[in-house]
């Protein structure tokens, strides 16, 4: 068993864009052409495909880039029983673009009946570890699951089943707990919660978005910090738990924007992971201030080359970028790192395969002039 931790000097959210080859499956499955056993051939050949890539370029992190998700989020969530979901009409707002993914909500009490789907993913990719790699599985945070079910848009359906909403936050726990137990008992020592609920959060539309005041969001944030501790609490000692902190990555889109400020005296100072992966390509995040409150030992991956857009960043601008979080946070606690997966769903970034690994070749070659090491 490979004993790599992540985070690595440089590094990856999780995401990929999905090679066209899967995209002509997906839609075949879809219309009934192939069948599912025909569609996971091609996604196999094609995580098979990506490792390799992943290795060439001198990762030390493998993922399944995602291949086998419509969504990022979504598709875990439909491995409990309680879930459901359908294609959407409306889509959600994002900036420019409706993000066209499935309207999912309950249609039951939320629990874990046997294994989740997602435990064989992560079999999959540990099966293809070598000596310098290790594979790391990305599942959304459990505040993220929580949002889905208790915004505003979704509480009058959630309403239906439970009507103690600390009873539904106990269900999550528990679903994560089996989960997280379950990749363990895989192999898994490398866990990634991706979370947009913090962006929501400090977006200057967060009172609207929430239907509530300052005193609202305040108590909200406490709520999400409040889960994914729970669904933390009593991990083995040798597993990693890290999060990755996001505004929305859709189409090269984005649902929110706001500096990390009001929400890093709670997130970054209590949230007991080991890293953070932080989105930090452009205005939209802010400054590095923030990052004083990142307590104790914990790791901050920076997010600064961008996967919404095909353009390269010019590596002295990111060095230096660097330089100035490691004002904040000591720079051998500093990771690299793209701000966001290249396909949080299928529909993927607006930019080709060949300039995603431009994008990731980098990250490698600045952390590599900046730290000296892997």
């Amino acid at each position: 068993m490979s004993t790599l931790y992540t985070p690595f000097r440089y590094d990856y959210v999780g995401s990929f864009l999905r090679p066209a080859a899967l995209k002509e499956a997906r839609t075949g499955y879809e219309a009934g052409t192939i069948t599912r056993e025909e569609l996971k051939a091609a996604e196999d050949a094609a995580i098979r495909d990506l490792v390799s890539k992943q290795k060439a370029l001198g990762y030390h992190v493998i993922t399944d880039g995602e291949f086998r998700r419509a969504t990022w989020h979504l598709d875990f969530m439909w491995g409990f029983s309680g879930v459901g979901h359908h294609k959407t009409k409306e889509g959600l707002p994002f900036h420019g673009e409706q993000a066209m993914i499935d309207d999912t909500y309950l249609t039951g009490k939320v629990s874990l009946e046997g294994e989740h789907p997602f435990v064989e993913h992560y079999r999959f990719v540990k099966a293809l570890e070598d000596a310098d790699t290790v594979a790391k599985q990305t599942i959304p945070a459990p505040a993220q699951f929580l949002a889905q079910l208790t915004m505003p848009f979704a509480r009058a359906n959630t309403a239906k089943y439970y009507d103690d909403m600390q009873e539904l936050v106990n269900d999550l726990v528990e679903g994560y707990h089996r989960v997280i137990r379950q990749l363990y008992d895989a192999g898994c020592r490398n866990i990634q919660f991706d979370d947009c609920t913090w962006g929501m959060l400090v977006d200057p539309a967060a009172k609207g978005i929430y239907m509530t005041d300052e005193k609202g969001l305040k108590k909200i944030q406490e709520q999400y910090l409040a889960i994914n501790n729970r669904a933390i609490e009593g991990k083995p000692e040798d597993l990693v738990i890290n999060t990755h902190i996001c505004r929305g990555n859709y189409h090269s889109t984005f649902a929110s924007r706001g500096a990390y400020d009001e929400v890093a005296a709670v997130l970054f100072a209590k949230e007991n992971v080991n890293a953070f992966y932080l989105e930090y390509d452009d205005a939209r995040s802010g400054g590095f201030a923030p990052l004083a409150s990142v307590s104790g030992d914990k790791k901050v991956v920076l997010g600064l080359v961008t996967t919404k857009s095909p353009k390269l960043e010019v590596k002295e601008s990111v060095i230096a970028r660097i330089r100035e979080a490691a004002k904040y946070v000591p720079l051998e606690r500093l990771y690299l790192s793209p701000q966001c997966g290249f396909a949080s769903c299928e529909i993927g970034n607006k930019l080709t395969e060949e300039e995603q690994w431009a994008k990731l070749k980098l990250v490698k070659e600045i952390a590599e002039e900046v730290w000296g090491t892997n």
